[in-house]
């Protein structure tokens, strides 16, 4: 059987149990809670306060009515009138509080069960009044300006404890966000981000620039000495392939013997041209190699045909499958050094963050223009989040109270707010019957 707005639940009737049965959660709306079930309790003793006045005043009522009738004074009028009158004022506001959340006595009456009727309306109006009063760029900003974040952050970053809290909460962010990415994702992103920007940026001249200034500086005399020293030890070690290189090259009608002495000779020189570049460092020879450098250092840099083949040379390198596995591979490399990093609590990387969070602190703190900037930063993130997403936020009030169901929204709102508006009936009642009591005595005043 259907059940009007105007009967109690079940779980209100106090039947054995009913304290235990608690209205399930429907979809889009929220759980009537055991809590909620104690507040209506609570709720449902204040009506039976309020409506048991409303029945003394009543008896009072009749009481005088008959003691006036049966010639017991002119007092009996007075208590009629304040009954009468406060009668009255408890039944005007016992419809006004049950008009909020159903038909009084279950009749259709307009403007009556306001919250499960008008909950949209109330939803949308909650919202726009939030929107217009909350989230308005003006609001904002005076408000955080008052609470002074940058003061507070300055002193709460300047403690080592809270520097700590911040680092470790940084590490942890930094491990979970390098663990959600998959290697693969980016690896293909490391290696076309390196690869277009190799190729998209002429590589020679800062190549030629670069070995100017080491020629300049002598930075390349240490590789000419190491060059010397191992092309020295090569020959002393691998003699005879090079007197048989040698013969080997000479015409078949000389004699062998002609042949072996002609290696025998260019090896001898080549040694002795060897160990004089090992160690004469102002061998001609040496002068020639950094001439040679300085020129195509020159060239890198100048010489169209030079770079043009550079270029190319760029383009081959890179093109190699074996340097594309080099460039993708070095993201699993970074990550792990930077996971490792992370995870170390004595690592260089969360040494320099702490120390990078404390110097924040103090340098907040000292500098007063340095917090007014991140106040300033910070009022312009909130305003611009609160104006551009306003709708997005009230349509999450309104969207919610529109998702509720109507009759366990109005339950639970009186569970909570019905002790306090069954006042409204006692006061009523208590206001009515002062109320006709000074109307009847001025009347009875002005009448004498």
């Amino acid at each position: 059987m259907k059940r009007s707005h105007g009967e109690e639940p079940p779980a209100a009737a106090g039947g054995p149990g009913a304290a235990d049965r608690v209205m399930p959660a429907r979809p889009g709306g929220f759980t009537y809670s055991a809590a909620d079930e104690d507040k209506r309790r609570g709720v449902r003793r204040m009506k039976a306060t309020a409506t048991g006045l409303l029945l003394a005043v009543a008896a009072v009522y009749a009481l005088a009515v008959w003691a006036r009738t049966a010639g017991a004074g002119g007092w009996a009028g007075y208590v009629a009138a304040a009954a009468e009158a406060g009668m009255v004022g408890a039944l005007a506001d016992w419809f006004a509080v049950t008009a909020l959340f159903r038909h009084p006595m279950g009749l259709p009456i307009p403007h009556t069960a306001i919250i499960p009727t008008k909950k949209d309306q109330l939803g949308q109006s909650l919202g726009d009044f939030v929107g217009e009063n909350f989230l308005s760029g003006d609001v904002v900003r005076v408000r955080l300006r008052a609470v002074g974040i940058g003061s507070r952050l300055a002193a709460w970053l300047a403690q080592p404890a809270h520097a700590d809290r911040v680092t470790a909460e940084l590490a942890t962010a930094l491990r979970g966000a390098l663990r959600v990415l998959r290697d693969s994702d980016v690896q293909a992103v490391v290696g076309e981000a390196i690869t277009r920007r190799a190729e998209a940026v002429e590589v020679a001249p800062g190549i030629g620039a670069m070995l100017e200034k080491i020629v300049a500086d002598g930075g390349h005399h240490k590789v000419v000495d190491l060059v010397c020293v191992r092309a020295h030890d090569w020959l002393v070690v691998h003699s005879d392939s090079v007197m048989a290189a040698v013969a080997g090259g000479a015409p078949g009608w000389t004699p062998r013997f002609v042949d072996r002495k002609v290696g025998e000779r260019v090896y001898k020189e080549l040694l002795r041209f060897a160990t004089e570049m090992r160690d004469m460092p102002e061998h001609p020879a040496r002068a020639a190699v950094d001439r040679f450098l300085a020129d195509f250092a020159h060239d890198l840099q100048t010489d169209e045909d030079t770079r043009a083949r550079v270029e190319r040379l760029k383009a081959e390198v890179l093109g190699r499958a074996e340097v594309q596995d080099i460039i993708a591979s070095a993201w699993s490399s970074v990550r792990a050094m930077i996971v490792a990093a992370a995870e170390d609590e004595r690592s260089e990387l969360r040494l320099r963050t702490r120390a990078s969070v404390l110097s924040l602190g103090a340098r907040m703190t000292a500098d007063e223009r340095l917090r007014a900037k991140v106040d300033g930063w910070l009022e312009d993130a909130a305003v611009y989040v609160v104006t551009t997403y306003r709708d997005e936020i009230t349509s999450l009030i309104t969207d919610t109270v529109a998702s509720w169901d109507a009759e366990q929204t109005s339950r639970k709102i009186e569970a909570h707010i019905g002790r306090d508006l069954q006042f409204i009936r006692i006061n009523g009642t208590v206001v009515g019957a002062l109320a006709g009591l000074l109307i009847y005595t001025a009347s009875a005043l002005l009448g004498a």
